[in-house]
């Protein structure tokens, strides 16, 4: 069903500039406003209805990870395997970039390991 609105210019200019900020179209932005006024949604309730679950895993004091209770064990080797990845990248970087000093000093173009030169 259609209704029309009357408002102020700078009341529409503030309701399109908030329906832009949130990616909705302005009739969006004032349907989800009636609903919250008419209490048909409450982003609150909304709130704890998605977060239920993690709350209480949280509460008991066990990892919560992905929606899913994480196995502690596995946490912690995926935070090792994580962390020698991030130490090895860092490490073929500084390669790379003392590489790259060498090859500027000396004058000759540098070509990262994993590019071939252009022929």
């Amino acid at each position: 069903m259609a209704v029309s609105v009357r408002m102020e210019p700078l009341l529409e200019k503030d309701l399109e500039q908030a329906a832009r900020r949130q990616g909705i179209t302005k009739s969006q932005f004032i349907v989800d406003a009636v609903q919250r006024a008419l209490g048909r949604k409450d982003p609150y309730a909304l709130l704890l209805q998605v977060q239920g679950p993690a709350l209480q895993v949280r509460e008991r004091g066990v990892p919560y990870h992905m929606g899913q209770p994480a196995d502690v064990n596995t946490d912690a080797s995926l935070s090792e395997r994580l962390r020698q990845k991030l130490q090895a990248k860092h490490a073929a970087s500084v390669r790379d970039w003392l590489a790259y000093q060498d090859a500027k000093k000396r004058g000759v173009a540098w070509v990262p390991d994993e590019q071939e030169p252009a022929a």
